[in-house]
Formats: structure tokens, C-alpha cells, sequence
């Protein structure tokens, strides 16, 4: 059966493993090919770009590029725009963070949270803009979270720029809206990713039992009770790319379990 993306040109930023690769897999299950960008090894993500490629009959490639700096977002864009000739659908998902009272919290730690959660969106985007517009054709999706519309302790950096990724979804949206292009965000709440397990983890080794570390891991956010499926995530990725999705732009999709609402 026709897949409603063949043909059309991904790049996934941190998706090597977890919610990203999610999305990756996602994406070329309706025919995208994929460009999936991490800090591994090359020969690490050999593997997975193969497995892609025969599971879903697309082209898939790796990228390794530290979005630390300006320099290596935009040699992220070069690479991944010479991989298949143009870059159609943009996901900014890496991100990383960091734990500490502010008073306490290391400012180059400060710092590279704002380069790769925040910075690295925007050059993205002003880079790979001019193609999605000459084509007629383009989505933007800013992987945000439930904390970028909820405050935190001990996650200033985390919250902030999460929080930053909404406004720019809405302006990048506002200049975007006789192009062709759409760009919005997805909030996901608690996902089971690599290192959320590791987290339910070290709860058990407290000496409770999964479902007990799992209730106590979610307590006071999801009011499901549960993890959001990475699949799920990644199909609303998905939906914000499709035709239907056309008149969807600068809006924020949660999902969430209800942890918003609540």
C-alpha cells in the first residue's frame, strides 16, 4: 500500500536510542527515509540504520555531531542535507540536563543546555527553511515536554529551555504560514526511555517490587499510572506530518496521560 511520506527526507536529532530513534522508526515506517544523528561511535549505529533500512525499504544514514556548539548544528544540516539531497521533515529532539539547585548549578552545564535543547533548534530551522519553502513542503516538529508548561525544582535548565522551545514553535509557525511548511511541538510526559528505566531502577534496588518503583517514579505527574508508549509518541510525530495535519501549526500536542489537566 502507498505510504503517505515516500519520498520525503528526515532528519531526527539525539535518535540513536530511546523516544528519538522512536520517532525515527516511526517516520520510516510511512516511507520517510530517515537521517538519525547522535554523539556514538559511527560503527555503534551502523546496525540500526541497517535494520531500518530492511524493516522499512528506506534509506537511513548516521550523522554523529556534538550540537554543543553553532559550528556542529550547522555541520549537522550540511551533512544530513547532502545525505539524500534535502531535508523535508525536521524533529529537534536531543536535549540534555542537568540536576541542581540553581544556587548550586554548574553554568557550563548552564550553557551547553542552551546550545543543544535551544540553539541548535534554531539554527536547524533557519538552515533547512530555504529548502522546505522552495519545495512548497515542509514540517518542523520541536520535541518540548510537560515541564516546558510546568516549573521544577532542580531542573532550571531543563525547564527553561523546554519552555523556550513553545514561543519559538509559534514564531517559526507565524513566519511559515504561506509556505507550505508547519511547525509544532509534541509534549510527551513520562516516557520509557533507556534513561528513565535506569531511574525506575534505582528505585527498586530500594527493595520494592516494578509496579511499586513504577507508582512511585510517576507519583504527583501522570495521573494514568503508567508510561507513555515511545510508539505513541513518535505516531503523533507522525500525524503532525501528514496531510491531514496541514492547518496544524504553532500548537503543542501533549502527550501526557493526562498530567497537564490534572
Amino acid at each position: 500500500m502507498p505510504r503517505p511520506l515516500t519520498e520525503k527526507r528526515a532528519l531526527v536529532t539525539g535518535s540513536t536510542a530511546g523516544l528519538g530513534l522512536a520517532i525515527a522508526e516511526g517516520l520510516a515506517s510511512q516511507g520517510c527515509d530517515v537521517v538519525l544523528h547522535g554523539i556514538d561511535p559511527e560503527d555503534s549505529v551502523a546496525i540500526v540504520c541497517s535494520e531500518l533500512q530492511s524493516r522499512h525499504g528506506v534509506r537511513a544514514a548516521y550523522v554523529r555531531a556534538d550540537l554543543g556548539s553553532d559550528a556542529g548544528a550547522s555541520e549537522l544540516h550540511r551533512v544530513a542535507d547532502a545525505a539524500f539531497g534535502g531535508i523535508d521533515v525536521l524533529v529537534n529532539n536531543a536535549v540534555v540536563r542537568h540536576f541542581a539547585p540553581i544556587d548550586q548549578f554548574p553554568v557550563d552545564a548552564w550553557h551547553r543546555a542552551l546550545a543543544v535543547n535551544l540553539s541548535a533548534a534554531f539554527h536547524l530551522v533557519r538552515l533547512a527553511l530555504p529548502g522546505m519553502r522552495a519545495r512548497g513542503w515542509g514540517r518542523i516538529v520541536n520535541m518540548t515536554s510537560v515541564y516546558g508548561e510546568r516549573g521544577a525544582s532542580n531542573r532550571v535548565d531543563y525547564v527553561t529551555t523546554k519552555s523556550a522551545l513553545l514561543g519559538f514553535t509559534r514564531a517559526v509557525a507565524m513566519e511559515t504560514l504561506a509556505d507550505g511548511v508547519t511547525c509544532n511541538a509534541v509534549s510527551p510526559g513520562s516516557v520509557l526511555t533507556p534513561g528513565t528505566e535506569d531511574r525506575v531502577r534505582a528505585i527498586e534496588a530500594g527493595g520494592v517490587d516494578r509496579a511499586q518503583a513504577v507508582r512511585q517514579f510517576l507519583a504527583g505527574k501522570q495521573p494514568s499510572g503508567r508510561f507513555v508508549r515511545a510508539e505513541d509518541v513518535a505516531a503523533s510525530v507522525i500525524y503532525l506530518c501528514s496531510e491531514a495535519a496541514r492547518d496544524i501549526t504553532g500548537t503543542v500536542l501533549p502527550v501526557d496521560g493526562g498530567w497537564l489537566a490534572s
